[in-house]
């Protein structure tokens, strides 16, 4: 690739695109929706936000100076992430803080980014972080998962025409947004009955001495405070 084409990529890339009409906002809000609420559904696309999640979980484990030994996805959409360094102290806090609030913030700099036209670019950093989040894939299942994934969003990147791309775009951050939300509602459901012991919430309970419940309120705050503040940039309000 000479460098007449590394630079139309890069304008491919880092320009951007015309917003999609309102009615198409509203439309893929509404398959978002779709997508998780209803149980046999959600059960499915549930695997993106276990991938968001334990993605978060990773990329702060790293900036904060751990060393990530590896990440683990299962078909239950239930996933593990383990890093290596202190057991206790700020990085492992924000490491185990990470995975609940990681979906919502990944949506809502989706949103940021859509609201700037800049469609074609959160699809290829969604695709990079996907290919680096695969190098430490350690079990076939979750190496399938993200491959699939990572897959989709390359092809809708690099083929797929701007409307085409536009509505995936919004879809992906819509879901993002909507899927952040229900996550926290089903782990406070779970530690209700007694399910869910060694939760994050309960992990930075321990770590930090202060209630899961109060983790949990965290949770619910991140992913409902991203979820109107992305849908208000969306929506254009």
């Amino acid at each position: 690739m000479n460098s007449t084409e590394l630079g139309d990529l890069w304008d491919r890339v880092t320009g951007t695109q015309p917003a999609p009409e309102q009615w198409l906002v509203v439309v893929t809000a509404t398959l978002a929706l779709i997508a998780v609420v209803p149980n046999p559904i959600w059960r499915l696309a549930r695997n993106t936000i276990t991938i968001a999640h334990e993605g978060g979980h990773g990329l702060v484990a790293l900036l904060t100076g751990r060393q990530l030994s590896g990440i683990r996805l299962h078909s239950d959409t239930s996933g593990l992430t383990v890093s290596r360094g202190k057991p206790t102290g700020i990085g492992m806090i924000l490491t185990a803080a990470a995975g609940y609030t990681a979906p919502s913030l990944l949506g809502l700099g989706g949103a940021w980014l859509l609201t700037n036209g800049r469609i074609t670019l959160l699809l290829w950093v969604a695709t990079a972080l996907l290919a680096v989040m695969l190098v430490m894939i350690r079990n076939v299942y979750g190496a399938l998962t993200v491959i699939l994934t990572g897959t989709t969003f390359l092809l809708v990147s690099w083929l797929a025409t701007s409307d085409v791309q536009s509505a995936f775009a919004y879809v992906v951050v819509w879901f993002l947004l909507l899927g952040g939300v229900r996550p926290p509602f089903e782990l406070q459901s779970k530690r209700r009955y007694g399910g869910a012991p060694d939760s994050d919430a309960d992990q930075l309970a321990r770590l930090t001495h202060a209630p899961a419940v109060l983790w949990l309120f965290l949770f619910h705050a991140v992913s409902l405070c991203s979820l109107i503040g992305g849908g208000r940039w969306l929506l254009g309000w």
